[in-house]
């Protein structure tokens, strides 16, 4: 299937690439130190704790902070990745080579969105191997464990798709992962302003947009079907909207 052929070129080609090797290094020696930092607070606060009828388990404090923090380390993250996906191709001129293959617009975009999540999916399995580590002298909460992953799994996701039509629009890859930033950024922070909004039907409407506010159920352990949908049809809709920009590119060609 030329899908799976294209998603293995795209991460085998990441492989090769240094700057991939730095982003996954960096990136887990900043989550280890915020995991550690925050183990040595659920150790400092034993005291407190065991005073407390319904004390919160590792799990809440040590756990779910760092994830949180990932999630916002990703939005940084995934724009330096995502910047090369199809600009690289429009720079190098390889992109007619793949317009004159015998493959679909279709196949060429999921290809590349798959490749980059399966890059993404090792960096949170990596991740994951450190609450795992508690599991020697402390009792995780796997359901808990389980949402948060799956909610950081489908931001990340959208954070892929967006990085991936900013990359059709440009021939600079850095003009893309700036752009890519600043949409992301934007999508993080309208939960804020939703709050300042004193029209109730604006104010619902930029916080249904928020990408925060989705992600926060799951961090609660809660599995919402709305906020599921809501990632995949974010997800569909920049997909979408990729495969139309490079079937125009391949009319013009």
């Amino acid at each position: 299937m030329m899908i799976l052929t294209i998603a293995q070129r795209e991460i085998r080609s990441l492989f090769y690439s240094p700057l991939a090797w730095a982003i996954l290094g960096v990136t887990q020696l900043i989550l280890a130190y915020l995991f550690l930092a925050q183990l040595q607070e659920y150790i400092h606060l034993q005291p407190q704790l065991k005073m407390m009828a319904t004390a919160p388990g590792i799990t809440d404090v040590v756990i779910l902070p760092v994830y949180s923090s990932a999630a916002f380390i990703m939005m940084m993250v995934v724009p330096m990745i995502t910047m090369r996906l199809v600009s690289d191709e429009r720079r190098n001129k390889t992109l007619a080579l793949l317009f004159s293959a015998p493959i679909s617009m279709t196949e060429i975009i999921v290809g590349k969105f798959l490749g980059v999540v399966a890059f993404i999916l090792i960096m949170v399995l990596m991740m994951t191997l450190m609450p795992l580590s508690l599991l020697t002298a402390a009792s995780l909460d796997f359901g808990l464990l389980t949402a948060v992953i799956i909610g950081l799994v489908l931001m990340i996701s959208a954070f892929i798709s967006v990085g991936l039509y900013m990359s059709t629009l440009t021939v600079q890859p850095t003009v893309a992962a700036v752009s890519t930033f600043g949409i992301l950024l934007l999508l993080w922070i309208l939960d804020w302003a939703g709050n300042k909004v004193v029209d109730e039907n604006a104010s619902g409407a930029l916080t249904y947009l928020s990408m925060l506010r989705h992600f926060e159920p799951f961090g609660k352990g809660i599995f919402s079907t709305s906020d599921l949908l809501y990632y995949l049809l974010f997800i569909t809709t920049f997909l979408v909207l990729s495969i139309r920009r490079l079937d125009a590119d391949r009319l013009q060609g």
